[in-house]
């Protein structure tokens, strides 16, 4: 009789999943996948959100542990007492991670990089250690380096050599992109797989609306303010073009904005989030990129899926890993307003153009389906499992 190839048993580790967030989005659909179609033994176990729902349909094959920790109490504490009840919580986590990991006896354990990095590799279950990061590392959990608070930065620069310390007894340290890759020198144990497209496009832009699109939260890191600043030029020479933002937050200061440049705010409309960005982007010709920097860009590749040629700032991390400059989109210096503004008229003059990188583009960024990076995390899991 033939041999029957082995089930890998997988346990991730995540705070929760009752937020509409972008990691509880990708880990729900890996998980979904690798259960139904790879048949891997799944448990999720999180922190937060004990009776809550998830916002992620989530697989009937997969298991979910809640330990109900509550770090989310932290939020409501004083300083002083942060640190008691943080330290009190941590070893309860420990504790009860131990536990359901040496019960389940998993292959491989993969963690989302929060609190269980202090002790996970510490735990002998004889599962391999995944780490798996979402954000760059310059913007990991915030410590600017142009901070002046001189006790901010010995602190970072101290939490920065421990984490490293931790990241380097891992199995394997998964990373986003190429670009973030080379931020991590002191680590030898890298590889990089990025996110999966979260749809199958069931519609593509015909290109024939004159409008630009850009997608994200209203917050510092997205910079629509200089986008802004760039519409407040293009208006002036695309009268009959038009900008449509789609995300959640505050859309008060980028108004006031709008106000003090004397956009025309019948051309220029600052949405809220909406159920149906597919549709969005096949009503759109263009999308626009803004941010400051990134963990990826996953709109990058949602709207070039869609069809749309791109104009995105060169920033840290994420667009010159997706996007094929000159050949799908533009990629402008970064934070270059009048570059912006430049590039996306010259993409509204010249149809051709548009329609050449949108083919380019729908070919390119098939590569993030979500079976061709399935793919890879099946033969990362493999080559773990034939390392023991």
């Amino acid at each position: 009789m033939p041999k029957t190839a082995k089930k890998i048993k997988l346990v991730y580790l995540t705070p929760a999943l009752y937020m509409a967030g972008g990691v509880e989005r990708v880990l729900t659909l890996k998980a979904n996948y690798f259960a139904e179609h790879y048949d891997y033994d799944i448990t999720i176990i999180l922190t937060e959100g004990k009776d809550k729902p998830f916002f992620y349909p989530l697989s009937p094959k997969i298991k979910v542990i809640n330990l109900d920790i509550n770090f989310e109490e932290l939020w409501t504490c004083s300083f002083v007492k942060k640190i008691f009840v943080y330290l009190k919580k941590q070893r309860l986590y420990r504790k009860l991670v131990e536990t359901e990991l040496m019960r389940l006896r998993p292959d491989v354990t993969i963690s989302l990089l929060r609190r269980e990095i202090n002790f996970l590799t510490g735990i002998k279950d004889g599962s391999k250690k995944i780490g798996e990061l979402h954000v760059n590392r310059a913007n990991y959990r915030n410590f600017e380096s142009g901070d002046s608070n001189f006790f901010k930065n010995i602190f970072a620069k101290f939490w920065m050599r421990s984490l490293v310390s931790k990241l380097k007894k891992l199995d394997r340290f998964v990373v986003l992109t190429h670009e973030d890759r080379q931020s991590w020198s002191e680590l030898s144990n890298i590889s990089v797989i990025p996110d999966p497209l979260s749809f199958v496009p069931t519609c593509v832009s015909t290109l024939t609306e004159k409008r630009v699109i850009a997608v994200g939260r209203y917050v510092y890191q997205k910079g629509f303010d200089l986008l802004l600043q760039a519409w407040s030029k293009i208006e002036k020479q695309k009268p009959d073009w038009q900008l449509a933002v789609f995300g959640d937050g505050d859309r008060t200061p980028y108004e006031l904005l709008m106000s003090q440049l004397r956009i025309d705010a019948s051309r220029c409309h600052l949405n809220g989030p909406t159920t149906n960005i597919q549709q969005e982007y096949a009503n759109s010709s263009l999308f626009v990129f803004s941010s400051r920097f990134e963990g990826f860009g996953m709109v990058l590749v949602e709207a070039m899926a869609c069809g749309l040629p791109v104009v995105s700032f060169d920033c840290p991390c994420g667009p010159k890993d997706i996007i094929s400059d000159g050949e799908d989109g533009v990629l402008v210096e970064k934070g270059n307003v009048d570059a912006l503004a430049s590039s996306l008229i010259r993409l509204t003059n010249n149809d051709t153009i548009r329609h050449s990188m949108s083919i380019k583009g729908i070919r390119n960024v098939r590569r993030f389906n979500i079976e061709s990076i399935s793919e890879q995390w099946k033969v990362l899991f493999c080559s773990l499992d034939s390392s023991k």
